[in-house]
C-alpha cells in the first residue's frame, strides 16, 4: 500500500495527566491536536507505525533501528510507571530497511548506507516514542511498530534515510503511518527551563510555516549553528519524515503550536496523495546547492585551489602530487610565500555543511607551505579516521578551507584565549589535542578547551598545559 499518512508531533511528558497533575491543562490546544492525530491514524488503519525519535538510541554517524521482535517501556523516569507499553516490532519491514541500506541506499552508493540494528544500548522504549503511543493507543492499537533513532549526520542523509524507508515500505507492500516525534525550540521564554534566545521563536515560526505548508525543501535551509542556538529537538526527525514522503503529493495542515513552558510544541498532519515528480526535494535542493558550490569554487583562494587540485588528482588517479609536479601558468602564478615559507597547515573539508575530513600539521614537516598543503589535503580526504575515504562522486560537493598555522605559544591562563582569534593546543603528558579558531558552534573558551581535551582523550579535571596560536584562513 505505502505510506498513507504522516504526522509531526511533540513529546512533552507534562502533557500526560499522570505526569502533569493539572499542569497539562495549560497546553490544552496541544492535547486536543494530539487527539485529532490519534483519530486520523485510527481512520487510516495502518498495519505499521514508524516513529522516528530524538530520544531513541543516537549515534554521530549511524541511524539505529531498534532490533528484535518487541520492546517495552514506561514513564517511570517521570514518576508515572503506570504508563507502560509493550510494542511488537515489524521485523520484516526492519529487515527490508536494513537490506536496502546495506546495498548502498537509494543511490546505490558503493559504501553501505550507515543504518541498521547494530549497537543497541537500551532496548526500552524512550519517551519520544511512548508519548505518541499514549495518544495513538487511545484510539487505535492494531499495528506493529518500527522505531528509528536520529544521528549526527547531515540533513541530506536524514532525508535519504527517509527515502530508504519509503522504498522498504513499497517493497513489502505495508500500509504505514509515519510519526515524526520531536519538540521544537527549548529556548522560548526567559523563565523557561532553558532560558531564551532570539533564535528560539524564529525557529518555531519558520518550522511551523515549512511543515504547515509541506514545503519540505526549506528544511535544508536550517543550518546547524542556528538549530543548535535554538536548541531544537526534532528537526532531523522532520527531515527524515520528509524523505519518507519524497515524490508524493502532500496536503499539510498545521494544527497547533504552543510554548507555554518555554519549549515549543508543534503538531502538523500530512495527507498523502499520488506520485508527484515535482516533490523530489533533495534532488532540487542539490541542484541549487551545486550551482552555488561551482560559483564559489571559481573564486577560491589559491591556497584552496591547490588543496582541491591535490585531493581531486589523488582520488581520481591515485597519484600523490608534489611541488615539482606543478606545471603550467596557473601554478607558476601562485603567491611566492607558498614556496618561500614553511608553516604547519590544516586542510578542512565539509560536505552538505558537515565536516568530512580535517587533518593538518601543527609545525612544518615539508620544505614549503605548498608541499604541506598538497600532502595534508590528501590526508584530510583519505586518512581522517573519523570518516571513510572521499570518493570521486563526492568531489564536486566539497567545500575546502586551508588554515596556515602561526607559531604556537604557551600561555598561563584561559584569559589569554579568544575563540575567534586563537586556536588552542591542550597537552597532558603524551596526549595532545588541537582545535582551530573561529569554528561554528564553538562560542566559549571553556567549550573550546573541552572539545580539544576530548579529541586528545584527556579526562575532565586532569591538569593540562595550554598553547594558543593564530591562523591565516584561506577559503
Amino acid at each position: 500500500m505505502g505510506i498513507v499518512g504522516a504526522f509531526m508531533v511533540p513529546h512533552p511528558p507534562i502533557i500526560l495527566p499522570e505526569v502533569g497533575h493539572g499542569e497539562e491543562e495549560k497546553i490544552s490546544k496541544t492535547t486536543a491536536a494530539y487527539m485529532e492525530v490519534a483519530e486520523k491514524i485510527a481512520e487510516l488503519k495502518p498495519e505499521t507505525i514508524i516513529i522516528s525519535s530524538p530520544h531513541s538510541i543516537m549515534y554521530a554517524d549511524y541511524f539505529h533501528i531498534s532490533p528484535g521482535k518487541s520492546a517495552t517501556g514506561d514513564m517511570g523516569r517521570f514518576q508515572a510507571s503506570e504508563i507502560a507499553f509493550d510494542a511488537e516490532y515489524d521485523t520484516e519491514l526492519v529487515d527490508k530497511i536494513c537490506k536496502i541500506a546495506a546495498d548502498g541506499g537509494p543511490e546505490k552508493h558503493p559504501h553501505e548506507f550507515p543504518a541498521g540494528t547494530m549497537g543497541e544500548r537500551d532496548p526500552q522504549l524512550d519517551h519520544g516514542t511512548l508519548i505518541p503511543l499514549y495518544f495513538i493507543c487511545k484510539k487505535y492499537s492494531d499495528f506493529k511498530l518500527v522505531r528509528i533513532g536520529l544521528s549526527g549526520l547531515p540533513l541530506a542523509l536524514h532525508y535519504q534515510m527517509g527515502q530508504i524507508i519509503q522504498q522498504a515500505i513499497e517493497e513489502t507492500g505495508r500500509r504505514v503511518v509515519y510519526v515524526a516525534s520531536g519538540d521544537l525550540s527549548h529556548k522560548m521564554k526567559e523563565d523557561g527551563p532553558y532560558g531564551y534566545v532570539d533564535e528560539g521563536p524564529e525557529y518555531d515560526k519558520r518550522i511551523m510555516e515549512v511543515c504547515g505548508s509541506g514545503d519540505f525543501e526549506k528544511l535544508f535551509e536550517f543550518d546547524d549553528d542556528f538549530c543548535s542556538k535554538a536548541a531544537e529537538c526534532g528537526h532531523r526527525s522532520f527531515v527524515m519524515m520528509a524523505g519518507a514522503l519524497d515524490g508524493l503529493d502532500v496536503t499539510a495542515h498545521g494544527l497547533s503550536h504552543e510554548a507555554t513552558f518555554g519549549v515549543g510544541y508543534g503538531i502538523c498532519t500530512f495527507e498523502i496523495g499520488g506520485k508527484n515528480p515535482e516533490r523530489h526535494f533533495l534532488e532540487s535542493w542539490r541542484e541549487k546547492k551545486l550551482t552555488e558550490l561551482r560559483s564559489r569554487q571559481r573564486s577560491e583562494d589559491p591556497y584552496v585551489k591547490l588543496a582541491r587540485f591535490s585531493l581531486e588528482n589523488y582520488v581520481t588517479s591515485g597519484k600523490t602530487l608534489h611541488v615539482k609536479d606543478l606545471k603550467g601558468q596557473e601554478w607558476e602564478s601562485l603567491p611566492s610565500e607558498l614556496f618561500d615559507e614553511t608553516a604547519g597547515a590544516f586542510v578542512s573539508i565539509h560536505k552538505n555543511g558537515a565536516l568530512r575530513g580535517c587533518i593538518g600539521t601543527i609545525s612544518p614537516t615539508c620544505d614549503c607551505v605548498a608541499e604541506e598543503i598538497l600532502q595534508n589535503a590528501i590526508s584530510a580526504g583519505t586518512n581522517d579516521p573519523r570518516f571513510p575515504m572521499i570518493t570521486a562522486d563526492e568531489l564536486e560537493w566539497l567545500e575546502i578551507n586551508v588554515d596556515v598555522m602561526g607559531v604556537p605559544e604557551y600561555i598561563s591562563s584561559t584569559d589569554q584565549l579568544d575563540v575567534k582569534k586563537y586556536g588552542v593546543i591542550v597537552s597532558s603528558g603524551y596526549k595532545r589535542g588541537l582545535l582551530l579558531p573561529n569554528l561554528d558552534g564553538v562560542d566559549s573558551v571553556n567549550q573550546q578547551i573541552n572539545i580539544a581535551c576530548q579529541k586528545a582523550g584527556i579526562p575532565a579535571g586532569e591538569e593540562i598545559e595550554l598553547q594558543r596560536f593564530e591562523v591565516v584562513r584561506h577559503i
